[in-house]
């Protein structure tokens, strides 16, 4: 499977350099770009990107029963791919599973190594195009003047006092770990929110296939927020669910983000269904996801890096070579930009556009659920 290192492993430090090195080149290829701020019925955009170019689509989304022509079923027939081996379609899910159960108690420390600390740049970024700050000081800021006006709590059907229903709600899939979720905690200061009574306004809940993730994302949650913002405000849940069929009811969500793991999943196109199936009318997707490199000759030291390092360094840190071969044999053959925007499309989102970071390394993907 793909290109294998005959030579005997690097250090840990001359593969950080290395990746370093790479990486820098990446960003001094990009030129950065600044957007104004523009708003939507329901979500404020915000545009400061590091090292990012947008690529804007302007046609109306087709409706989801609607083919293009030119795209074709993510899924047709019996197999699919897992990495560059052929497996049968029933056998994927199981196999990815197993990568993520090898590699949940290491997976964010091996991010830091595979990308030089770059991926929590592209985390920071996606945080920004959700407006997520925003919203929850406006959300705050409204809480705040009702409380102090004495505006009682809504009632549950008994009459009796019951739970607040949350105001701004994000799903964040195949987010185990909690790296982006916690970006949400922080940007909607919903620690300090924590400490006061009753069911927050913000909340946030991460979704994953993979329990071994989610035990180290509430554990790593609860370490670093404490319990009360899982047990009593209810600001951060962790759920187990794949994200092909969720397990959620329609319109539930207002911000639907996704980071390095729709790649993995089987049926890319059952999942962008889901997620438009589960957002509200004018909710928000974002998908932060490896892609295809626009720079030719960063392409070619882009592979040979990822080829040679990146499986040994899952070999050296993680001792598990196989599970980060896969990871980078699963980029090549996952959608470019342009198709992704396409299935997006045919999915149902309106707006779709995307936003390539360090040369097309990775590239965000957003859309809107029509109103």
């Amino acid at each position: 499977r793909g290109a294998i290192v005959r030579h005997s492993p690097f250090s840990s430090s001359n593969m950080a350099s290395s990746a370093r090195w790479l990486l820098g080149k990446a960003a001094a290829a990009s030129r950065p770009t600044s957007q104004p701020i523009t708003v939507n019925p329901n979500t404020i955009r915000i545009r400061s990107r590091l090292f990012s170019t947008t690529a804007n689509d302007t046609s109306n989304a087709p409706s989801p029963q609607t083919p293009h022509a030119t795209q074709s079923p993510y899924v047709s027939g019996p197999t699919t791919h897992f990495g560059y081996e052929s497996v049968s379609v029933a056998d994927k899910e199981q196999k990815v599973r197993e990568v993520f159960e090898k590699c949940a108690d290491n997976y964010d420390v091996m991010n830091d190594f595979m990308s030089a600390g770059l991926h929590r740049y592209w985390k920071d970024e996606l945080l920004k195009m959700t407006g997520v700050g925003p919203m929850a000081k406006a959300v705050r800021r409204r809480a705040s003047l009702n409380y102090a006006k004495g505006i009682e709590m809504e009632k549950n059907e008994s009459g009796e006092d019951g739970d607040a229903k949350s105001i701004v709600s994000i799903l964040d899939v195949a987010g185990g770990t909690g790296d982006v979720a916690f970006r949400f905690i922080d940007s909607a200061n919903c620690e300090e929110r924590a400490k006061s009574s009753g069911t927050d306004e913000i909340s946030v809940t991460v979704c994953d296939i993979n329990p071994e993730m989610l035990r180290v994302g509430e554990a790593r949650a609860r370490k670093k927020y404490g319990s009360a913002l899982l047990d009593d405000s209810k600001a951060l849940s962790f759920v187990e669910g794949n994200a092909q069929y969720l397990p959620f009811e329609d319109d539930s969500f207002d911000v639907y983000t996704i980071a390095f793991g729709l790649r993995n999943v089987t049926d890319v196109d059952m999942a962008l269904r889901d997620a438009l199936r589960v957002l509200k009318p004018g909710g928000r997707f974002l998908c932060l996801e490896f892609s295809h490199v626009t720079n030719i000759p960063l392409a070619k030291l882009y592979d040979l890096y990822s080829f040679n390092v990146i499986p040994t360094l899952g070999e050296v840190v993680a001792n598990d070579r196989d599970s980060y071969q896969y990871l980078v044999e699963s980029i090549r053959k996952f959608c470019t930009q342009e198709e992704l925007v396409e299935r997006m499309k045919v999915a149902g989102f309106e707006g779709v556009k995307y936003t390539n970071m360090t040369s097309g390394i990775v590239a965000v993907h957003e859309g809107w659920k029509p109103l």
